[in-house]
């Protein structure tokens, strides 16, 4: 597939596996990007993961026919884009590999082998590298999400070779809705690092970019302020939409129950709410839901006089990845001792700007009338 006339595209599909990193479903599979580009000095931009070796080698020597590769651009030393450093090099050894001093540093502690033979060109930030009629100029994201990263924007043709930034989950050929993979991709990988998200946001403002190549997803060369828009506000923290995320975890379905009941109440308020079971709903979507909407419900029963697991293992994925500037409400449930509560506000305190709803509502084994008023009351405050 042609990006420009002289950028074409030579990523493969994963379509066999099953979690992304051993930890994120995967159902629609992903792609691991790579791109060539054609000029006086024929460059790769990055390789892909060693499960797809074999076939992007085979897909890489179609496109290039009798050509052989001068460079080969390392963007990021993650397996799953720096996996066949080894094995292109070993199919094309006269190739210089461009890096920073960390992707080297990082490079060689996965492909040790490549010590003596590796032929290579350390950057820095703002350095430029002429291919011909096409200038790549590179600039260090540090963190986005690992500290090697770099992206690379090629002068002529207003390309950003974005590495990890506005990737998806989800094949290369889908033409589904970008946001919902991407935002959960965005959470549960780079999350975290949102102050390293912004700076490289500041660098982007400066460059006039019409296409992103990402590392992962589809290409994106139209409405790219939309993309940005959403980097934005995914990276500062801030709301995506106005709206209610009840999280519970239930042993038995009565804080299940109270949970549904709630979420009815808010939604014949006109509130958009979004209802997760965490015993059984996928964790990196109640994960997305959190940073997606501005308010939060979460409904613990009391287990071995703490939270039951699922709920603590939900509060540990958003401490983690720097859940902040949300309101929370809180719903307990317990036979005899009642402690979900005081445990969900201690994990919430040792989060940034967290507002936690005074009243707490307490179920003793199962909801009364009382209960019943109560949530009646919470869905009002919400």
């Amino acid at each position: 597939m042609n990006i420009t006339k002289d950028v074409v595209y030579a990523g493969v599909d994963d379509k066999d596996i099953e979690l992304f990193e051993s930890q994120y479903a995967v159902p629609d599979g992903v792609s691991y990007n790579s791109y060539v580009i054609f000029d006086d000095k024929v460059t790769v931009m990055d390789t892909v993961d060693g499960r797809k070796t074999k076939e992007w080698l085979e897909g890489l020597k179609e496109i290039l026919g009798e050509k052989k590769p001068h460079y080969l651009v390392v963007s990021h030393v993650e397996p799953d884009h720096a996996g066949s450093v080894a094995a292109f090099l070993e199919a094309y050894p006269e190739t210089e590999v461009v890096g920073n001093a960390k992707t080297f540093q990082f490079l060689l502690q996965f492909f040790p082998e490549l010590e003596e033979k590796m032929r290579k060109i350390v950057v820095s930030e703002g350095e430029t590298l002429s291919l011909g009629s096409h200038t790549l100029q590179f600039f260090m994201a540090p963190m986005v999400h690992w500290p090697e990263v770099m992206v690379t924007y090629e002068q002529s043709e207003k390309i950003l070779f974005s590495a990890d930034a506005f990737g998806k989950f989800g094949t290369f050929d889908r033409k589904d809705d970008w946001v919902c993979e991407a935002r959960r991709y965005y959470i549960n990988i780079v999350g975290k690092y949102g102050a390293m998200v912004q700076m490289l946001l500041k660098k982007a403002a400066k460059l006039d970019i019409q296409i992103i190549c990402p590392l992962h997803g589809p290409v994106l060369n139209e409405n790219l302020s939309y993309y940005i828009e959403k980097y934005d506000i995914w990276s500062s923290y801030r709301a995506e939409d106005c709206g209610v995320l009840i999280a519970y975890a239930s042993i038995h379905g009565h804080t299940a129950r109270a949970a549904e009941i709630l979420a009815e109440l808010l939604k014949e308020k006109g509130e958009k709410t979004e209802i997760f079971d965490l015993a059984r709903n996928d964790m990196s979507e109640a994960v997305e839901g959190a940073f997606r909407y501005d308010r939060m419900v979460l409904l613990s029963a009391t287990y071995d006089g703490g939270l039951f697991p699922c709920m603590e293992d939900f509060l540990a994925h958003l401490k983690n990845k720097a859940y902040q500037k949300r309101t929370v409400a809180l719903i307990e449930n317990g036979s005899w001792a009642p402690m979900a509560a005081k445990c969900m506000r201690q994990m919430l305190d040792s989060m940034k700007e967290i507002t936690v709803l005074e009243d707490v509502i307490s179920i003793k084994s199962a909801l009364n009338e009382r209960n019943m008023d109560a949530l009646k009351q919470l869905a009002e405050n919400l």
